[in-house]
């Protein structure tokens, strides 16, 4: 009787009615589902790491009037970017440039890479009163250095997943850069190969590496050898050329010989890869009240270079108090607090469109490629 009258009501029902019937109700939203696929693990690492990079730059003019800033300002230095670039590795291991794929690197790294040059190059014009500054497509201006770092790694990544030793060529590079000061300044390029290897590393690690990173023993582990890291800062800090860290010289450059270059290329190399497992064998794996801050790193890193050259510029850390303890405990407090609301998403909304511009009307919406072509050239 059940049935038949299901069948009588399906029958009375209007076309509309079995419409709505057909439709599955709703479940989550697409940011919703963008949402719930994040690891929370990569959002508090980046967004932590954005924190390092921020607090660097504050104690950046403090560090020749304090050893201990110095050291501390060595010792974050050699693992907070490669500690990044290592994870856009990760995330660039299955970049095979397919056409959305070129889309996304093209909106989301190459036009941002124009559009803040030619920003920050707007504001050193007024900010510091030099009208004639020029406008340098192949020069990198400050931070916008890894915005074309980002997008020749990954361009190069079908590369480094055929060759068969990526890591001892991408080493080799690296090697290779350090020494050679001919290379010169277009793209940044002594960086862009001297850091390469964190980014092939990246994208040779797994799930699974990533859980060894979380276990019990390496988080206790990470404890004394971070120490003795700071140790080292401390003693090498007024001993060590802070240029090194950089990766933008050769070794000539900082008045070295040739093989200093190969020997600091994997020391850096093999510090920062050291530092970079104590660090994120410290990153929390559940979500925190940060989590959702580490989707608008990006934000931060480009946006908090202009709060960073307005207190050069402008003499903020001439004020007296800045150089007493306290003083360097809240510029400290300083940046990390600044470079966190630049990740928010009110921030986000208001500079998305220089950051992560839309350019449908830029692409194709139906791009040809070879495995579309090939059934037309077999009926051929």
């Amino acid at each position: 009787m059940r049935t038949m009258l299901q069948v009588r009501n399906q029958r009375a029902a209007t076309p509309r009615d079995r419409a709505r019937q057909a439709v599955p109700p709703p479940t989550v939203t697409d940011g919703q589902a963008r949402a719930n696929t994040r690891d929370p693990f990569f959002d508090n690492a980046k967004y932590l790491a954005i924190v390092l990079v921020a607090v660097g730059h504050a104690w950046a003019p403090l560090r020749d009037d304090s050893r201990t800033l110095a050291a501390l300002y060595n010792a974050v230095y050699a693992f907070h970017m490669p500690a990044f670039i290592l994870i856009a590795g990760y995330f660039s291991r299955n970049f095979t440039g397919r056409p959305e794929q070129l889309r996304r690197l093209v909106s989301g790294v190459l036009v941002p890479y124009l559009v803040f040059g030619v920003a920050y190059v707007l504001f050193k014009r007024w900010g510091t009163d030099d009208p004639d500054h020029p406008f340098a497509l192949l020069d990198p201006y400050y931070l916008t250095w890894f915005l074309i770092a980002l997008f020749v790694w990954r361009i190069t990544a079908p590369l480094w997943n055929l060759v068969r030793w990526p890591m001892p060529i991408a080493l080799t590079v690296a090697a290779l850069a350090s020494f050679a000061p001919s290379l010169g300044n277009d793209l940044n390029i002594q960086r862009v190969l001297q850091l390469l290897p964190f980014f092939v590393l990246g994208m040779k690690l797994r799930p699974e590496h990533f859980a060894l990173v979380k276990r019990r023993e390496v988080r206790l582990a990470a404890l004394p050898v971070a120490l003795c890291a700071l140790v080292t800062a401390y003693w090498s800090a007024p001993r060590m050329e802070a240029g090194w860290f950089y990766r933008t010289y050769a070794a000539q450059d900082l008045g070295f010989e040739w093989w200093a270059g190969v020997v600091m290329s994997l020391a850096l190399f093999g510090c920062g890869l050291v530092l970079t497992v104590c660090f994120l064998s410290w990153v929390p794996s559940g979500r925190r009240w940060f989590t959702a801050l580490g989707a608008g790193t990006m934000y931060g890193f480009l946006l908090h270079g202009f709060v960073v050259k307005s207190s050069r510029w402008w003499d903020w850390y001439e004020v007296s108090w800045v150089a007493t303890p306290a003083g360097q405990l809240a510029v400290t407090a300083i940046g990390a607090v600044v470079v966190t609301l630049l990740c928010t998403a009110p921030v986000r909304r208001v500079f998305r469109f220089m950051v992560e511009p839309r350019l449908d009307w830029l692409f194709d919406r139906a791009p040809r490629d070879a495995g579309a072509d090939a059934p037309t050239a077999r009926a051929r």
